[in-house]
């Protein structure tokens, strides 16, 4: 058997998921806590968050794609992308402290120094996953192989939420100085981070090279990329996606500490006095628990129905599940468990078939131009991702800013409503839109196992 079909060891496999814990102690972050962060602790407006997220942005627009091209042409004897693990890991450790450290400063200069790390984070934050995106599209040919590494992957990321989940809750709730304990935090979590991403360097290996004497110009690799249909479906559908999960995530604090708030809640006719925030933490953790189980299931559903029907009946159901919670009112407890259930679970295969279509879309892409960029497709992929997040924080912060959110006091009920909107029904409008862009998704089952079987065989006679 050629040795890219071969499948991947379980310590390989294992070994290269730990680097997305390692993305996901920030990646999480980003979703659940970046806004509220700097709305209730740095100190800066709702408004000023949310334009800031939209204008860096306009950087990692040009950043991203440069980093994938970088990645592409870049050569070692640890191959292409995996030197990048060990080369971000300490950047990305030391921008991550500094972001979540609030300077002694007025407001400008606060906005001016979040500007300057929130960029130079996201900056180290491309440096490190692109590459390490790559890597998953070079360990082997094999479509269903790529997938159940991106299960591993996902249960790695998912661990890693949880950790986040319960981690900066315990660490933050109720400290006399939060910003000197945020800072704290991020400091133990940035260290984790990057022991975790120099072991998934050591743990892991390129099999996929390009074809050979493949020397494309840059202007051509874009054309390819432009041209791929494709991955134009799911990179859009990714962005609503993300818009999706980061409005929901985003807002989840904000509708526990202010809509929800400290509940009595009675199990098995007995009592129970849960503040908001452990509320919040067991809302997510719980969650979390049965995302996993839905990344645990995703290979034997998608195998059945396909990569793309799968990732668009359950962003589907994601969306309607999350809508309902408008409904219920704040002492609705168990429901509103039962309902974040079901969403959670159904986000589970979204987010382990969205990587594992980003490889195929490569592969399609060498089948149809017989050039292979895996760097520059991983890293539009995710500038897809980065700017689905920036739009949902974005809208999440002008949204509450809209309905007179003020933070840190009893909002009015407007407010409330809006932060009600925020979590609920919104969020679910964009899940919808990314459901039916991927019905529509052109690489389905059979056309992808022609793509596969064609390129192993064009490898093997380039190899002879």
């Amino acid at each position: 058997m050629n040795s890219e079909q071969q499948k991947i060891s379980l310590t390989e496999k294992i070994g290269y998921s730990i680097g997305d814990t390692a993305s996901n102690l920030f990646f999480q972050t980003f979703i659940y806590y970046m806004l509220f962060y700097y709305t209730d602790v740095f100190g800066i407006t709702a408004k000023a968050a949310g334009t800031m997220f939209i204008v860096t942005k306009i950087w990692d627009a040009v950043n991203d794609p440069m980093m994938g091209i970088i990645a592409d042409r870049t050569n070692t004897r640890w191959g292409k992308f995996r030197p990048y693990l060990i080369w971000g890991a300490i950047p990305l450790g030391v921008l991550g402290v500094l972001t979540f450290t609030t300077p002694e400063l007025n407001d400008t200069g606060k906005l001016i120094y979040a500007y300057i790390t929130y960029t130079f984070l996201m900056m180290a934050y491309t440096a490190v996953n692109v590459p390490y995106s790559a890597i998953m599209g070079v360990m082997t040919s094999n479509s269903h192989e790529r997938t159940t590494v991106s299960s591993f992957r996902f249960i790695a990321a998912f661990a890693a939420l949880l950790f986040v989940q319960y981690f900066i809750p315990t660490m933050t709730d109720g400290a006399v100085n939060p910003a000197k304990s945020w800072q704290l935090t991020y400091t133990i979590v940035s260290g984790l981070a990057v022991v975790l991403l120099f072991i998934a360097f050591f743990s892991c290996k390129e099999r996929i090279q390009p074809p050979k004497g493949q020397k494309t110009p840059i202007k051509q690799d874009l054309a390819d990329l432009i041209s791929n249909k494709p991955w134009v479906f799911i990179g859009t559908a990714t962005v609503f996606q993300l818009i999706f999960l980061c409005m929901r995530g985003g807002s989840t604090m904000y509708y526990f500490q202010y809509y929800v708030k400290d509940q009595e809640i009675m199990l098995f006719e007995k009592a129970f006095s849960l503040s908001y925030s452990k509320l919040f933490s067991l809302f997510t953790m719980s969650g979390t628990a049965f995302t996993i189980l839905g990344v645990v299931l995703t290979k034997h559903i998608s195998k059945a129905y396909g990569k793309s029907s799968t990732y668009a009946v359950f962003l589907g159901i994601a969306g309607i599940t999350s809508a309902l919670l408008i409904f219920l009112g704040p002492e609705s407890i168990v429901l509103m468990f039962v309902l974040n259930f079901i969403t959670s679970f159904a986000v589970g295969p979204v987010s382990v078939l969205q990587w594992a279509i980003y490889t195929d879309t490569a592969d399609y892409s060498e089948w149809k131009k017989g050039r292979r960029a895996t760097g520059l497709v991983m890293s539009a992929s995710l500038f897809a991702l980065k700017f689905g997040i920036a739009l949902g924080a974005a809208a999440t912060a002008w949204i509450l800013a809209a309905y007179g959110y003020q933070a840190n006091v009893e909002q009015t009920a407007n407010g409330l409503f809006g932060i009600r909107m925020v979590m609920t029904v919104y969020p679910a409008i964009f899940a919808m839109i990314g459901m039916v862009l991927m019905f529509f998704y052109p690489l389905k089952k059979h056309l992808m196992m022609q793509v596969e079987t064609e390129l192993v065989a064009r490898r093997k006679q380039h190899n002879e």
